[in-house]
């Protein structure tokens, strides 16, 4: 019996190296080990065919290498500006706006703008006038949407001490100027549940707080709470039926999928974007997220909050990874790790991987895709 058992294995191994299958040991150890790293030429082959959009990235520096992966991708992305005091390089508008414009147009199409505005200057005369100026002077130049950043709403008061909400009367006009140029307004409004609860090592944001405390809301007095910034963006969405709107990092509603459902069904000028989220995809139940992108695969739209920015240390075969990882969650079964733990891809079906990586980007950002491409 010996005997025949270790002829059948040499036999099978010979076979094996005939077709070039895997090793029986490789095989049991595929099923365990996480997969990880950049695309292989087959999920490459695959990636590129979906014609994939990233519509969050933030890119400010012209770089051949980068120029090079959104090609060999087939990739364009949405380069977005935030004027923001809370982050380093984002205070200044008009040099993001150079750097981005010179990202767009080094890209060969691949990349499109997603200009935004100041709106720490919001108590100058005639401030909505001249936002929309220059806002009007982006559009005619190609930018395709406009960034609404969570300071308002976390860190701007006016004069009275009160927090400048996003439903706040002075935006009206910007907003009505957004919608009549058919473009989209992109609202990263509040933060994660985690910014206003105590510390915890287990929170997929708990290094974002550590490094960034003007962010952090927990323990502070008369800040806003999450609901109340929330129910003034909801204000928006009702006040502006014609503004298409999506909800960065999925409309801060990422703890709560029940509460994003609700709120895609009662607003159809809301979608979201799963930018920076993807941690929280992986700790919910297989079947709960394959149940719930099915559902509103319609209202789900493929970012990553990319940085790329002068001595940025991310290589371009660390982006290519990242994307990669992302794809083999949503488009395979393989095993992959989050935080050590192993989690198992969803193998969505192609149908559904059009919509989050294409379609729902080329429907809600119109002008996003270049005739070239």
């Amino acid at each position: 019996m010996r005997r025949f058992f270790f002829g059948f294995l040499l036999i099978f191994t010979l076979a094996a190296a005939a077709f070039n299958w895997r090793p029986i040991a490789s095989l049991f150890a595929a099923e365990t080990a996480p997969v990880a790293g950049p695309f292989s030429a087959g999920e490459l082959q695959q990636f590129r065919s979906l014609s994939p959009i990233d519509t969050h990235a933030h890119a400010f520096v012209t770089d051949p290498a980068f120029e090079a992966l959104l090609d060999k991708l087939n990739l364009h992305i949405l380069d977005i500006l935030v004027v923001s005091d809370m982050e380093g390089g984002h205070a200044d508008l008009e040099k993001q706006r150079q750097e981005a414009w010179s990202v767009v147009h080094a890209s060969h199409g691949f990349a499109r703008l997603c200009t935004s505005f100041d709106p720490y200057s919001f108590n100058q005369p005639n401030y909505a006038r001249k936002v929309i100026r220059g806002l009007d002077q982006d559009f005619a130049d190609g930018a395709i949407a406009v960034k609404l950043w969570k300071n308002v709403g976390m860190e701007i008061k006016d004069a009275n001490g009160h927090y400048l909400m996003p439903d706040n009367p002075i935006f009206a006009p910007i907003f009505d100027d957004i919608a009549a140029h058919n473009k989209t307004l992109v609202a990263h409004v509040a933060d994660p549940d985690s910014g206003w609860q105590p510390p915890n090592l287990a929170s997929p944001d708990y290094e974002y707080y550590r490094d960034h405390p003007k962010a952090y809301m927990y323990g502070k007095t008369g800040v806003p709470s999450k609901p109340e910034i929330l129910a003034a963006r909801d204000h928006v969405l009702e006040k502006h039926p014609n503004l298409r709107v999506v909800g960065a990092h999925l409309g801060s509603m990422e703890s709560n999928l029940a509460e994003l459902g609700q709120h895609l069904d009662r607003y159809p000028n809301f979608a979201v974007d799963i930018a920076a989220r993807m941690p929280y995809f992986e700790m919910y139940p297989r079947d709960t997220m394959i149940a719930f992108i099915t559902k509103y695969q319609d209202r789900l739209i493929y970012g990553t909050d990319l940085e790329f920015r002068p001595g940025s240390t991310e290589s371009p075969r660390d982006i290519e990874s990242g994307y990669a990882n992302d794809w083999r969650y949503f488009a395979t079964a393989d095993t992959l790790s989050y935080k050590g733990k192993p989690v198992k891809g969803l193998a969505l079906p192609t149908s559904i991987l059009r919509k989050i990586y294409h379609e729902n980007a080329a429907k809600w950002f119109p002008g996003i895709l270049n005739s070239a491409h």
